[in-house]
């Protein structure tokens, strides 16, 4: 197959979906590999690097489209990409489609296979290609939380470890996944005093094993939220209901009982974010105020640690290029369920139904197409 690796046009996006070594892997398997010019350079890697690598350095996007049978990005298509996107071709990112009508509407207009990372799953029903960019954001999350508690950078002038004889700050981690998890982790780990709220009772209980002893998890729930959310310093938003939007689970009203100066941080935003007053930001203006509530919704958080990030996501995304790429779309989903979770459009059609009853569209099950399948 002919793979396309484009260059990320998103605001201060400085991913690459595959880095050289994943180009050698996929050419080692007889697979062409085209890169578009200077792809790579916000994550540290040349287009001498890729060449090396065995790929073909092509000047422009749309000889891309023109060429590739799948094309690869980091985030969603943009509007001037959608015209290059061919019937029939696979598109192969991070969509969040149910928070996205416009990038929906126009996927199903082009007629492409669009096989979205965040849905994929595995033997054990988790999301092997979200986890490790929710690694990365969920200690960004801490990170972010930290320098924006700073009064320089319109928050309280907080530090979130405190000093001897100064109490620490306190977080409250929203969600007890990957995300949570590891911001509660960071956030600990810096010396705040941290909820992490949850509402599985079994994942709460091996938290409460394996957590630091700064970190309380405790039964998430609207009055707990109501309570903690006065006493915190920093909430982190780190929700994921699986293919759909964020449920809102910080309202605007809650806000006024807030300490002026906290920091919200909402990692859920490709989802529609978790807070009611939350909008998408970007690395180049991070946060805006609302009632005296400082928010961080940065839609693209690893987008800030490209080489990290970019060596986290080609670890896990390379198995499932190399094994969308070896046959028919159709073949591989037969073959391979927890890659057909991941197709979300295909011909026209929707065929994840999270996405389909977010915008009330029509909802066809990916299994239809593998009919045709002799």
């Amino acid at each position: 197959m002919i793979v396309g690796i484009l260059k990320e046009i998103k605001t201060e996006e400085n991913r690459v979906s595959m880095t050289p070594a994943g180009v050698e892997v996929m050419t080692g398997k007889g697979h062409s590999v085209l890169v578009e010019a200077l792809a790579g350079v916000g994550s540290g890697f040349s287009n001498e690097a890729y060449q090396s690598a065995g790929a073909e350095i092509v000047a422009t996007p749309a000889e891309i489209y023109a060429r590739a049978q799948m094309v690869m990005h980091v985030k969603e298509p943009q509007p001037s990409e959608y015209g290059m996107i061919r019937e029939g071709q696979i598109v192969f990112t991070y969509f969040h489609f149910a928070a996205a009508e416009e990038l929906t509407r126009a996927i199903l207009k082009t007629g492409a296979i669009a096989i979205a990372y965040e849905t994929i799953t595995d033997a054990e029903n988790t999301l092997p290609l979200l986890t490790p960019m929710s690694e990365v954001a969920g200690r960004m999350a801490a990170q972010q939380a930290a320098k924006y508690s700073e009064r320089a950078q319109g928050g309280r002038g907080i530090l979130l470890g405190g000093v001897p004889g100064v109490a620490p700050a306190t977080v409250l981690v929203l969600g007890g996944g990957v995300v949570g998890t590891h911001a509660a982790q960071m956030a600990c780990g810096l010396g705040a005093k941290v909820y992490l709220l949850d509402t599985n009772l079994t994942r709460l209980r091996h938290l409460a094993e394996v957590m630091p002893k700064n970190c309380f998890p405790m039964m998430s729930s609207p009055a707990a939220i109501r309570e903690l959310v006065q006493e915190a310093d920093v909430v982190i938003g780190a929700v994921l209901v699986h293919g759909t939007k964020a449920p809102k689970l910080v309202t605007r009203e809650m806000l006024k009982g807030m300490k002026q100066g906290t920091v919200l941080v909402d990692v859920a935003i490709d989802q529609g974010g978790c807070f009611e007053t939350s909008h998408p930001t970007t690395h180049t203006t991070p946060t805006y105020e609302v009632d005296g509530i400082l928010h961080y919704c940065v839609a693209n958080m690893p987008g800030a640690v490209p080489l990290t990030s970019t060596v986290a996501l080609t670890n896990a995304t390379l198995p499932y290029a190399a094994a969308i790429a070896a046959e028919d779309w159709r073949e591989v989903v037969r073959k391979h369920p927890g890659i057909g979770a991941g197709v979300n459009i295909a011909c026209g059609k929707v065929t994840y139904r999270g996405v389909a009853e977010a915008f009330g569209l029509e909802y066809t099950p990916v299994e239809r197409f593998l009919i045709a399948i002799p």
